[in-house]
């Protein structure tokens, strides 16, 4: 199909599967690579990638529009992500022999962030920050996105969120000083 991926996802709420299968193979391909830059678990990303694409299935109908379908897409699979993140903290964990790639393993920045492993000056300082600058960190920093993508998704401009990004940044190193 040579529609776009708005008009595509215009016929999947009226559950066209061809549509479907047309954006399913359109944009998992960077869905993917997306995912396993945040995610070293490849069972794990290919769980997200059915989850988004479910959500992607029953929610279409509701796709208002704002922004690129990229845009939207990313966010739906990046709170899935995050939504997988936070169940695996609640499961309880068993005493095993450590694996030695888990000795090797360290967290990345996203996974402290979403663990909450930051120090309480850190939360405090991003609690102070205003909504639109917070929006800005968490499209950026943790859900990864391009300025681009956080642009698009935000809807203002590009030069809007870089600027946001730099104030957000001095506004924390202030607070952390």
């Amino acid at each position: 199909m040579e529609a776009s991926d708005e008009e595509l996802l215009r016929l999947i709420g009226g559950g066209d599967r061809r549509a479907f299968e047309a954006f399913y193979a359109r944009n998992a391909p960077w869905l993917v690579l997306r995912l396993r830059r945040r995610c070293r678990d490849p069972e794990l990303v290919s769980e997200l990638l059915q989850e988004t694409f479910l959500t992607v299935w029953r929610a279409a109908a509701g796709y208002r529009g704002d922004g690129e379908v990229v845009g939207w897409l990313w966010a739906v699979a990046s709170r899935r992500l995050i939504d997988a993140s936070r169940r695996a903290l609640a499961r309880p964990r068993t005493v095993a022999e450590p694996d030695e790639d888990l000795l090797t393993w360290s967290p990345s920045a996203e996974d402290e962030a979403i663990a909450g492993a930051y120090d309480e000056r850190l939360e405090r300082a991003l609690r102070r920050l205003s909504p639109e600058l917070r929006a800005v960190l968490q499209a950026t920093v943790l859900d990864g996105l391009t300025v681009r993508e956080a642009a698009l998704l935000l809807g203002v401009p590009e030069g809007t969120v870089k600027t946001r990004a730099m104030r957000a940044r001095r506004e924390l190193r202030e607070a952390l000083s």
